[in-house]
């Protein structure tokens, strides 16, 4: 059953959704939105080319370029640790909601970043891992700057 998944992760697709709830709440919540302090376009196009890598790659699996789960197991792990790193992000957005820290800015930047690279791992999928590379340090760097 895992393995037959080919083309489509509808787990994957779950986890994005979930992580855009807060994200969305945000913006219609704070209608200034996020202010940018800190520009560096080289680094924020590579942000920008992960991100929707890394959001494309959790939902849709190239073949040839995503190879499964090792096993039932492995596919069970990536669930739950998946499950918990979002469960995780959501309650960090809701405690600091209203509040900057370079605390908050590093675990909204790092807890995604590992959700992607694990996933990226644990599905063997080639591209989420290598938009997850592209899309964690630049992401963590942006946020920190961002928020100190």
């Amino acid at each position: 059953m895992v393995n037959n998944m080919e083309w489509f992760n509808v787990f994957g697709l779950i986890f994005i959704v979930v992580i855009m709830i807060p994200n969305i709440v945000f913006a219609i919540k704070c209608k200034g939105g996020f202010n940018n302090k800190w520009r560096n376009k080289y680094v924020e196009v590579i942000e920008q080319v992960g991100r929707f890598g890394c959001f494309g790659f959790m939902i849709i699996n190239i073949p040839g370029t995503s190879f499964g789960w090792w096993s039932d197991e492995s596919f069970a792990l990536y669930l739950i640790v998946d499950a918990i790193l979002v469960m995780l992000y959501c309650a960090i957005w809701v405690i600091y909601f209203r509040r900057n820290s370079v605390f908050r800015a590093l675990a909204l930047s790092i807890i995604p970043s590992i959700l992607f690279l694990f996933s990226g791992i644990m599905n063997r999928s080639v591209l989420l891992i290598i938009a997850s590379v592209l899309f964690a340090p630049s992401h963590i760097v942006i946020s920190y700057k961002n928020a100190k």
